[in-house]
């Protein structure tokens, strides 16, 4: 017995240490099918945003805070002259000019150029007063 067992010693079978790729390869090639075919079919979701409209009248009192590009605020009360303005003592003036009257809305323009965060620290000051009716004003036509 000893005989034999030393000849089929030397010719055993050795693990291999690969992996075999072809299977992978060809799961990937049908998900790659199935994602090119499927893609087109897929439909973008629409974003149905607010419009602007037109007032058919102007209201008789407007307040606005104009946001400079350096952060620095003007008050304009019913189109008159501007008057600068600093964000504490911006909620009260507002108030004031109101007259106690949460009809007259409060308008608030910026330039293009100034940053998104200052003209959300100015809206988020009137809101915490109790600002009512506080808006953005936007350019019309372009």
């Amino acid at each position: 017995m000893p005989a034999v067992a030393s000849r089929s010693g030397g010719r055993r079978r050795r693990a291999m240490n690969e992996i075999n790729m072809v299977p992978f390869i060809d799961v990937m090639m049908v998900l790659l099918i199935i994602f090119m075919v499927s893609a087109p079919m897929i439909t973008t979701g629409l974003v149905d945003l607010p419009s602007v409209g037109k007032a058919k009248t102007r209201p008789q009192s407007v307040v606005e805070v104009v946001v400079q590009s350096d952060d620095k605020l003007e008050l304009k009360i019913d189109q008159g002259p501007s008057q600068p303005i600093t964000l504490g003592a911006l909620a009260d003036q507002v108030l004031s000019a109101q007259n106690g009257s949460d009809n007259v809305p409060v308008i608030i323009s910026a330039d293009k150029q100034v940053r998104y965060d200052s003209v959300m620290k100015v809206m988020d000051t009137l809101q915490r007063h109790g600002v009512q009716r506080v808006g953005l004003s936007v350019k019309q036509g372009g």
